[in-house]
């Protein structure tokens, strides 16, 4: 299995966040296929998943849409059906903005790729872990498409705050659905930032010690030299000038049945 690999060349989480400031998760029972195509729905910045309750259970009603912004400042989920798509200004959802769109959704929700068709790791690893998760917190937890990286199955993204994990099992989360601030074990990257920006932001977090998700803001990254040279800011003024290379590791199948590929991750060099 590609997970399996993953860890043995020691493969970093870190960076591997899917990029996007705006997500759309629209219900669909299933079963789903490799690619998800929902017609007039897309924009730069968004990206439009499928989800499903855990159990399969059969839909009464109408399709159940989440629309989520993951922009500093402007953190939200908002819930609609699939009929009222069309009112939906999905470019306004990349930068923050729903124009009222939907009702508001109180605390987090957990997405968890179990998607087969694409990779069996998720649908093996992570179908057990959204049903567990679901049966505590009910509708914060769903089943979706792919969130990128089978290769760190099961895979989970964190609404609003668009934090991806990797290696996901049902006690961490539990952590993530209870916890308050940004949990750092186990993160791939706040979807909101470049990969770059994704790793330099972690290992401020890590470094510093900051908790919120909103305290830390990736405010440039800028390529040379080989590498990059992102600048990091805290609510309170202070800055961070964080170095991040690419190093490779080995090779490794980036999916389940795909030939091998090199594993390049990014890295941090140095924070000043």
């Amino acid at each position: 299995m590609c997970r399996v690999v993953s860890r043995v060349v020691g493969e970093p989480l870190a960076g591997t966040a899917a990029v996007a400031s705006g997500w759309v998760c629209v219900e669909q029972p299933g079963p789903w296929g490799r690619e998800v195509v929902v017609p007039g729905v897309g924009a730069p910045g968004v990206r439009v998943v499928l989800i499903r309750r855990p159990g399969r259970a059969v839909v009464a009603g109408s399709r159940r849409v989440l629309v989520a912004s993951t922009v500093p400042g402007s953190e939200w989920v908002r819930a609609g059906v699939v009929e009222e798509l069309a009112g939906l200004d999905v470019a306004g959802v990349g930068v923050g903005e729903h124009g009222g769109w939907g009702v508001p959704v109180s605390g987090p929700v957990l997405l968890v790729c179990t998607n087969g068709r694409r990779d069996v790791c998720c649908a093996v690893v992570g179908r057990p872990v959204a049903a567990g998760l679901a049966e505590e917190f009910g509708e914060a937890v769903w089943e979706s498409t792919h969130l990128g990286g089978h290769r760190f199955a099961p895979t989970g993204l964190l609404l609003p705050s668009g934090y991806a994990y990797g290696g996901l099992d049902v006690e961490r989360g539990r952590v993530l659905l209870g916890s308050e601030g940004v949990v750092v074990q186990g993160c791939r990257g706040r979807s909101t930032w470049s990969a770059p920006g994704q790793v330099a932001e972690l290992a401020v977090r890590e470094s510093v010690g900051v908790v919120g998700s909103g305290e830390l803001v990736v405010r440039s990254v800028v390529a040379g030299g080989g590498g990059w040279s992102v600048e990091v800011g805290h609510v309170d003024g202070r800055v961070w000038r964080v170095a991040v290379a690419e190093r490779e590791l080995g090779v490794r199948p980036a999916s389940c049945g795909a030939a091998p590929t090199p594993v390049v991750a990014h890295v941090v060099t140095g924070i000043r």
